[in-house]
C-alpha cells in the first residue's frame, strides 16, 4: 500500500485509485453511490413494471378526479363534487389547524407541569409527578379514544337546551354549548370585509391577514421600544417609563382595525334539532387535540425540568440575594438560560405532534391520513401514488417546523464573549 509520504510524484495512474490512500475513499463512495443509484432505478423500474402489468400505469392524474366524499370538518369551501386534489387540501389545512392548536396547548401545559414538579409544595409535586408518569407511559391513542367516548357519551345532547327549565344550560355567558355533538364557540364576523385572494385554490379571508400583519408590525415596534429604553438605560443609568407605550403600540392599532371593519361575535343558538351559527368544534377534534395535548405536554414537563436542573442553583441563590421573588427568578433569570437546554428536544416533541394527526382516523377526524391517505386511496386503487405524496407532504411540513425552531433556537441560546 501507498502511503502519502511514499508516493511518488510522477503521472496519475488508475492503479492508484485503489492502493493511493489519497485516492481510495473517494473511489468506495464513487461506488457506493452508483450501487445506491442501480438499485434505486432498479427498485422504480420493477415497480412500473409490475403496476402496468396490473393495469395500474403510475401517475397523479387521479388527483383531479371527483371526490364523491363528504368531509364534516371543512376549513375551506369544499363538496362530494370538489376534487381528489381539494379533498387533500381540506385534510391537509385540518392537519395543520391540529397539529397548531396542540403544539401551543402542550407547551403551555408542559411549563407549567415541569415547574410545579420542582416545587417545594409536596402535594403539588406529587400530583405533576403523577399526571407526568401517567399519561405519557399510555399509549396516545388510548387518551384520544377516552376523550372521544366522554365527548360523545357523557355531553348533554342538544335538545337538552330546550325548555324553560332546560336541563343542561351554555356556559361563559351562554355563548359556548358543549354537546355530545361538538363544542359550539362564537365566530368571529365582520360586517365591512376586504374580501379575499385565491392561492392554489385556497381563499385565505384578506381581513385576517391584516389583522395578522398589523399585530406583527405592533410586535416589531414594541421590541424597536424596548430596544430604545434598553439603550437609554445603558446609557444613562436611568429605564424610561415604557408600560403604557407598549399598551398602546400593542393594542390600540388593532382594535382600530377591527372597529373600522366592524368586527362582531356570532353566537351559537339552539334552532330546531341542533345549534346553528357560531363554529362547531366536533368532538374529534376536540378529543384529538386533547389527546395529543395531554399526551405530549407531560413530555414536555420532563424536557422543561431538565432544563431548569441544568442551570447552576447559584443562579438561584445570586437572584434572591437581589431581592427578586421565585417567580420572577424563574420567569426572568432561569427559564431564559434554561431554553438553550429545552428547545433542541422540544423540536422533536412538535415533530412527533404533528406525525401523531394521523391518528385522527380513528375517531373519524378528516386530516391527511384519513382524505389522501385513506378514502382517496380507497376509490382509486392509487395507494403508491398517494402513500409517496402524503409522505412528500408530511416530510415537507416537518422540515418547516425543524427549520423555523432551529431558527429560534439560535435566536436563543447563550453567546460566548
Amino acid at each position: 500500500m501507498v502511503t502519502d509520504s511514499e508516493a511518488p510524484k510522477g503521472s496519475f495512474r488508475l492503479s492508484m485509485l485503489l492502493y493511493d490512500s489519497r485516492y481510495r475513499s473517494m473511489t468506495i463512495q464513487v461506488f457506493a453511490f452508483f450501487v445506491l443509484m442501480f438499485g434505486a432505478a432498479w427498485l422504480v423500474y420493477n415497480t412500473k413494471t409490475n403496476l402496468e402489468a396490473l393495469g395500474k400505469p403510475f401517475g397523479f392524474d387521479f388527483l383531479f378526479n371527483t371526490s364523491g366524499y363528504d368531509i364534516a370538518q371543512r376549513p375551506i369551501e369544499y363538496s362530494s363534487q370538489s376534487s381528489h386534489l381539494r379533498a387533500a387540501m381540506v385534510g391537509l389545512i385540518n392537519t395543520l389547524i391540529l397539529a397548531v392548536m396542540a403544539c401551543v396547548t402542550a407547551t403551555v401545559l408542559g411549563v407549567f407541569a415541569g415547574v410545579l414538579r420542582l416545587s417545594n409544595n409536596w402535594i403539588i409535586a406529587k400530583l405533576m409527578t403523577l399526571y407526568i408518569e401517567t399519561f405519557r407511559n399510555v399509549p396516545v391513542l388510548i387518551w384520544i379514544i377516552i376523550t372521544s367516548a366522554v365527548m360523545s357519551e357523557s355531553m348533554p345532547p342538544p335538545s337538552a337546551f330546550r325548555g324553560a327549565d332546560p336541563a343542561a344550560s351554555m356556559i361563559l355567558w351562554d355563548s359556548v354549548a358543549v354537546t355530545n355533538r361538538g363544542v359550539y364557540i362564537p365566530a368571529p364576523l365582520v360586517e365591512h370585509s376586504l374580501g379575499s385572494i385565491s392561492i392554489l385554490g385556497v381563499q385565505p379571508s384578506l381581513d385576517a391577514i391584516a389583522f395578522l400583519v398589523v399585530v406583527a408590525l405592533s410586535i416589531w415596534l414594541n421590541r424597536r421600544l424596548m430596544a430604545h429604553a434598553t439603550n437609554v438605560q445603558n446609557a444613562t443609568g436611568v429605564r424610561p417609563t415604557t408600560w403604557w407605550k407598549s399598551l398602546l403600540i400593542l393594542f390600540v392599532p388593532a382594535i382600530v382595525l377591527l372597529y373600522a371593519l366592524g368586527f362582531h361575535l356570532e353566537y351559537p343558538e339552539l334552532r330546531g334539532f341542533n345549534f346553528s351559527g357560531g363554529l362547531q368544534m366536533r368532538n374529534s377534534l376536540i378529543a384529538m387535540w386533547i389527546g395529543l395535548s395531554v399526551y405530549t405536554g407531560a413530555f414536555i414537563a420532563e424536557i422543561v425540568r431538565a432544563g431548569i436542573l441544568a442551570i447552576s442553583k447559584g443562579q438561584s441563590e445570586a437572584a434572591f440575594a437581589l431581592g427578586l421573588q421565585p417567580g420572577k427568578t424563574m420567569r426572568l433569570v432561569i427559564l431564559p438560560q434554561a431554553l438553550r437546554v429545552i428547545v433542541p428536544p422540544l423540536i422533536s416533541q412538535y415533530l412527533n405532534i404533528t406525525k401523531n394527526t394521523s391518528l385522527g382516523l380513528a375517531v373519524g377526524y378528516m386530516d391527511l391520513r384519513s382524505t389522501l391517505g385513506g378514502i382517496t386511496i380507497n376509490q382509486t386503487g392509487r395507494e403508491l401514488e398517494g402513500m409517496l405524496l402524503m409522505m412528500l407532504i408530511y416530510l415537507l411540513v416537518s422540515l418547516i417546523i425543524s427549520t423555523v425552531m432551529n431558527f429560534y433556537n439560535d435566536r436563543v441560546k447563550l453567546r460566548e464573549r
